[in-house]
């Protein structure tokens, strides 16, 4: 199981930018997948946005398309995600994930469990 450390979390006025970072405690050399879940205040927990390790492969929720980015840092065992263009509706809890398999592509934003989780952070996104 990786440890994953979240930061970067905070209050924003809707239009503006943040960046997320997690921080793994290591990138199997087989291939993990990591990504971005947000649990939304009356709204079910939904994936956002996911990138596989070894291929750095990308895929992100059609609400966040356009305005988030997800990338990494191998050296740093690190996972970003930049945030523009933000709206209310991005307010949320943001937990960084992890599985030990690299081969689910887009259906990781539909899972509802994963390996190993993040303890989160708040974005709030004011209007």
């Amino acid at each position: 199981q990786v440890q994953l450390v979240e930061s970067g979390g905070g209050l924003v006025q809707s239009g503006g930018s943040l960046r997320l970072s997690c921080a793994a405690s290591k990138f199997s050399r087989n291939g993990y997948t990591i990504g971005w879940t947000r649990q939304s205040p009356g709204k079910e927990r939904e994936g956002v946005s996911c990138i596989v390790i070894t291929a750095g492969t990308t895929y992100y929720a059609d609400a966040v398309k356009g305005r988030f980015t997800i990338s990494m840092d191998n050296a740093k065992n690190t996972v970003y995600l930049e945030m523009k263009d933000l709206i209310p509706e991005d307010t949320g809890v943001y937990y960084c994930a992890a599985d030990p398999f690299n081969n689910v592509g887009a259906n990781w934003l539909k899972m509802l469990s994963h390996s190993s989780w993040g303890q989160g952070t708040q974005v709030t996104v004011s209007s």
